[in-house]
């Protein structure tokens, strides 16, 4: 990829986006978690592909997710995707 095409790609992105905290209930429990609009679509997007909720998703990447940070582990996990 050129230079200009990489300028052209992040001038396209919303990298300004500040974090969306959401309440989500895991295993029955509420927990908030704080992740910027791109992420909250890319998990909805998840969800709907694979037929779940989103809250079902969130508690697969929870189990997952060892001794990593909740919101940390969703943004790896999507990035991975």
């Amino acid at each position: 990829m050129e230079h200009k095409d990489i300028n052209t790609w992040l001038a396209s992105l919303q990298l300004d986006q500040r974090p969306v905290k959401r309440s989500v209930t895991i295993s029955g429990h509420a927990t908030s978690i704080s992740l910027e609009p791109v992420f909250w679509d890319g998990l909805q997007r998840l969800a709907r592909e694979h037929g779940v909720s989103l809250a079902s998703v969130v508690a697969a990447i929870d189990r997952a997710r060892g001794d990593n940070g909740l919101p940390s582990a969703i943004r790896q996990a999507l990035f991975a995707r």
